[in-house]
């Protein structure tokens, strides 16, 4: 094998990735921003004390509010650890923690983008189921003694990642939903938010691209093929979903950072229902589980891992069954902006827009103490930082 042979394919790698990332950019900072607004004006303060049971009202406040949060997988756990240090169910936080990666808005938009419409429907149609199958799960097999060894673990305060993030609450309060998103102090928080969550998911959207790059250029689709049973549909229907979170968990990406290895595995033949609960097991990746041991102790952590495991492929194929049943299975699975390329078109006018916005926001995000939040976010002190940190002209908000 020659270098020159060694550098082209590197280089060809390298090109899918960043004409994925191109296509994407767009849709990245519209969802970020979109999310920014969101978590502007829902408090992390009020989460615990909403979600004092498991009953089906909390567990639908539970998928409301990780909806309007963060979609970072490492700040979910951490507040969702937090949330139950301070008075939550166990699995009222679970289902918060599900929700928070996987019913995001920025996550929807990625998956148009990059999949197509009917993956967005698939994500928010087998969320809800995965979450349903989950608390079903948790009722029958979740003992007491288990949540009471898993409260006194989590009390140890070990640290996980993303501690700082999780900590952090700089939500306006005051006013109508319009007022507290216009408002100076809304407008501050929005554009920390905004940044913040760059900040937390930036490597797992590079990791992310540089992995589906390197598979789309390295590994043939044959190896897809065979891997994902794709000769055999009647067996393929049933082993997506089953093989998707193993891939998952071996890509280590979480969050939206797995969405372009999810066109890839899509392209290469993985099942509907198996893109699906692919899409899922952002929450059982190696790092993260070791995270659970930490937090909860092992046992808590085995049984999270099969729990969730169990509910992101049933959720998977139940998935498979429904858009199969309502033919909103895409027929074809090219991935064409793998192979179009960057044209001068219309994403190229939209990234051009958006880059424009991120403009006010950067200017205020630098004038209002942005850099330090960025700094306090890297505490991985279970709790946070307990600061408060002012920005300009008076624009200070507290971080919790």
């Amino acid at each position: 094998m020659s270098l020159a042979y060694i550098f082209s394919a590197i280089g060809h790698a390298l090109a899918m990735a960043g004409v994925m990332a191109w296509d994407i950019l767009w849709a990245l900072i519209l969802g970020f921003l979109l999310s920014g607004v969101i978590q502007a004006v829902v408090s992390k303060q009020e989460m615990s004390r909403l979600l004092p049971d498991d009953s089906p009202g909390t567990l639908l406040r539970a998928c409301g509010l990780g909806a309007a949060s963060s979609s970072c997988s490492y700040a979910a756990t951490a507040l969702a650890r937090s949330m139950f240090n301070k008075g939550a169910n166990f699995t009222a936080s679970m289902v918060f923690q599900f929700a928070s990666t996987n019913l995001v808005l920025e996550l929807g938009i990625l998956l148009a983008v990059i999949l197509g419409w009917q993956f967005t429907l698939a994500e928010f149609t087998g969320g809800p189921l995965m979450i349903l199958i989950l608390a079903i799960l948790f009722r029958f097999l979740l003992q007491p003694r288990m949540v009471k060894a898993a409260h006194a673990q989590s009390e140890r305060l070990l640290a996980g990642k993303m501690e700082g993030h999780a900590a952090m609450d700089m939500s306006v309060h005051d006013g109508t939903l319009w007022q507290r998103m216009t408002s100076a102090k809304g407008r501050t928080a929005i554009s920390h938010f905004f940044f913040m969550d760059w900040y937390s998911l930036w490597m797992d959207i590079v990791v992310g691209l540089l992995i589906a790059g390197a598979v789309g250029a390295w590994v043939p689709d044959k190896f897809w093929q065979g891997l994902f049973l794709q000769s055999h549909p009647a067996v393929s229907v049933f082993w997506g979903p089953l093989i998707g979170p193993i891939v998952a968990m071996l890509s280590f990406v979480c969050s939206i950072g797995n969405v372009p290895l999810a066109a890839v595995l899509w392209q290469g033949g993985i099942s509907f229902g198996g893109v699906v609960s692919f899409l899922f097991a952002d929450l059982i990746i190696l790092p993260i589980l070791d995270i659970y041991r930490r937090y909860y102790g092992l046992k808590m952590s085995a049984f999270l891992f099969v729990t969730f495991y169990a509910a992101m492929a049933g959720a998977g194929l139940l998935v498979e069954f429904i858009f199969k049943a309502l033919h909103l299975v895409p027929a074809h699975r090219a991935i064409n902006f793998m192979a179009e390329g960057i044209r001068w078109n219309y994403t190229t006018w939209l990234n051009i827009f958006f880059l424009l916005v991120c403009v006010p926001l950067f200017v205020r995000f630098m004038k209002t103490g942005g850099p330090a939040m960025l700094r306090m976010m890297d505490d991985n002190t279970p709790g946070g930082s307990h600061h408060d940190h002012a920005g300009h002209g008076g624009q200070g908000h507290s971080c919790h």
